[in-house]
């Protein structure tokens, strides 16, 4: 079973809202999808705090429900999950220096790596803006989790 791992800055916008959509797009496929989905920051700051009300009100608007509790990364998350997803460069980077063999490091990509509109482009963090912020990190993210998706549906189909 594929084990996707998002990661943003405090895990309270970006990196819930990207593991709430892909739940969502793998259970209302036809068939339903088996994925391991987490997500984290790279701080602790707001460990153990629901995604922040703004990116919540933007998810529940398309039907989608974030409830996961923010968590910091772990460097055994290298181990435990096949793709670990960056919001944007600065959080790609820091992974990057986390991990230590080639194997680790090949598993970092953008959030943006399977999209076909934002192909490799940063999630933007929404954080300090207004609530049309949130909604555009939606699109971008239910369009680049289709396409990732499609990428695992695929990779499963290979085997």
């Amino acid at each position: 079973m594929p084990a996707i791992l998002f990661v943003c800055l405090g895990n309270i916008c970006r990196s819930p809202a990207a593991e709430g959509v892909l739940i969502h797009l793998a259970r209302k496929n036809n068939p339903p999808i088996d994925l391991i989905v987490e997500s984290c920051g790279l701080g602790d700051w707001h460990e153990g705090q629901l995604p922040d009300e703004r990116m919540r009100k933007a998810a529940k608007s398309r039907g989608i429900v974030l409830s996961s509790r923010a968590q910091p990364f772990h460097t055994d998350f290298f181990e435990k999950f096949d793709y670990i997803l960056a919001a944007d460069k600065s959080v790609m980077y820091e992974l990057h220096k986390w991990a230590k063999i080639p194997e680790h490091k090949a598993k970092i990509h953008l959030m943006t790596k399977f999209s076909s509109s934002y192909t490799n482009e940063e999630i933007p963090d929404p954080f300090y803006l207004d609530q049309g912020h949130f909604e555009l990190v939606m699109d971008m993210l239910e369009e680049t989790c289709q396409g990732l998706l499609a990428h695992l549906i695929e990779e499963l189909n290979e085997k």
